[in-house]
């Protein structure tokens, strides 16, 4: 019987495709370390978005309050009263003007 040489054919093909895998490996390895630096640069982006938005709403929140202190009815007529000297009229010296509305195709202007 003859003996069979092994086939050295395959080894550097086998060490090859060991190499390419490693390699692959490698690739995918720096590519996670990669994708997690910006994740967490995009995760501290979101946050002081989220804080700008809150400080926005504190923001919008005062100055809602500020408009209606200063639309208030009671501070309007007293700085009517006081910075304008005006006065509320008399039930006599009240006039009521009414207007008529035009309807539509109406030639009067």
């Amino acid at each position: 019987m003859s003996r069979r040489e092994p086939d050295n054919a395959g080894r550097p093909a086998g060490l090859v495709l060991a190499l390419l895998l490693a390699t692959a490996v490698l690739a995918s390895g720096v590519s996670v370390v990669y994708v997690k630096y910006l994740t967490r640069i995009e995760f501290g982006e979101l946050q002081q978005a989220r804080s700008d938005r809150d400080a926005l709403d504190v923001e919008w929140g005062r100055l809602q309050i500020q408009e209606a202190a200063l639309t208030s009815h009671i501070r309007i007529e007293d700085n009517a009263r006081n910075k304008l000297d005006m006065i509320m009229p008399a039930g006599g010296e009240v006039r009521v003007v009414e207007i008529e509305q035009l309807r539509e195709g109406s030639d009067a202007l």
